[in-house]
């Protein structure tokens, strides 16, 4: 691992100051995603900045809206009253997530900027365009069944990791920083041609909050992977319904481990409201997930598990 200095910082405005004056410095809180990839060599800092002693733990409700510290641990956001009656996506998202150790550790805010990463990421001895740009995407034509069938391009195809960010986009939150308001739908950013750039945040720009509206409909998180914890989803849904009858009054949909980033198509949506929730709406909702979709040799299984994922999710939500 590189040298590196460390300080750690009692308000918001010495944190922010203390980033945006340092190229190669970054912000620090559970560290359980940073610490790994430093470890590895996938990411190197000159400075941490170490946030924990910041204010930016309270989970309240104001006026129908959760908000949520950014230093507000994983484990505690799940377990908290406001969240576990209102926003079960939320919870549910959050407990499928990493292991207990990871949860008890990781920051909200944390959770939210875990680099979008595979394997060739996290090998110093391998081209990526992510780790150095211009290098080349092994995965295009290597091991890919982890990663994206939706939103990736010719210099990238790394599935963004976060099950709450999911649950967050369905749910139309709002990132809070010490300067700006950020809508969900615009926090991620494609890869294009430029994969090292993940979110809208600036350097030095710190997360604050999280900002979920309260909405009258059911919730429910599907995570589909390889094994029950420590492991990224293969295909989740997080979806919100409301019926009325036997017609979808409502619906939130939002998919990982099938794309570059939290995936939320809203003409499926619009696509089940009015109507029946029959098997061939469901099934013609999912093309309309998918449209665009670019199947690798490794990868090409997701399409169909998405198809099989939606209806179990929106069946037990009814």
């Amino acid at each position: 691992m590189k040298a590196f200095s460390y300080t750690q910082v009692r308000d918001v405005d010495q944190a922010v100051r203390s980033v945006a004056g340092t190229p190669g410095a970054t912000f620090i809180a559970g560290g359980t995603d940073l610490l790994n990839l430093m470890k590895d060599g996938a990411q190197s800092q000159d400075r941490l900045i170490d946030i924990n002693a910041l204010p930016l733990t309270e989970i309240q409700m104001r006026n129908g809206v959760l908000s949520i510290g950014a230093l507000a641990r994983m484990t505690d956001v799940a377990a908290h009253p406001l969240v576990r009656g209102n926003f079960a996506m939320l919870s549910q998202a959050l407990l499928a997530s990493a292991s207990p150790q990871v949860r008890n550790m990781a920051a909200l805010g944390g959770n939210l900027l875990q680099r979008t990463r595979c394997g060739y990421f996290r090998d110093a001895g391998s081209a990526c365009n992510k780790r150095t740009p211009g290098s080349g995407c092994p995965a295009l034509e290597g091991e890919n069944r982890g990663h994206a069938v939706l939103g990736g391009s010719d210099h990238c195809i790394a599935v963004n990791p976060s099950d709450l960010a999911v649950a967050l986009l369905a749910l139309d939150a709002t990132v809070v920083t010490n300067s700006r308001r950020i809508p969900f739908k615009d926090f991620y950013l494609l890869p294009g041609t430029t994969p090292h750039r993940e979110t809208a945040l600036t350097h030095g720009e710190l997360i604050v909050a999280v900002e979920v509206p309260l909405l009258n409909m059911k919730q429910g998180y599907l995570k589909l992977r390889d094994r029950t914890t420590f492991e990224f989803a293969v295909v989740a849904v997080g979806a919100a319904l409301r019926m009325r009858g036997r017609v979808v009054q409502d619906v939130r949909l939002a998919f990982g481990g099938v794309a570059t980033k939290p995936w939320r198509v809203q003409d499926a949506e619009n696509m089940l409201r009015g109507k029946a929730l029959t098997p061939e709406t469901m099934a013609a909702a999912a093309d309309v997930v998918l449209r665009g979709a670019v199947a690798r040799h490794g990868n090409a299984f997701k399409i169909e598990l998405l198809k099989r994922a939606i209806p179990v999710i929106l069946e037990d939500l009814r």
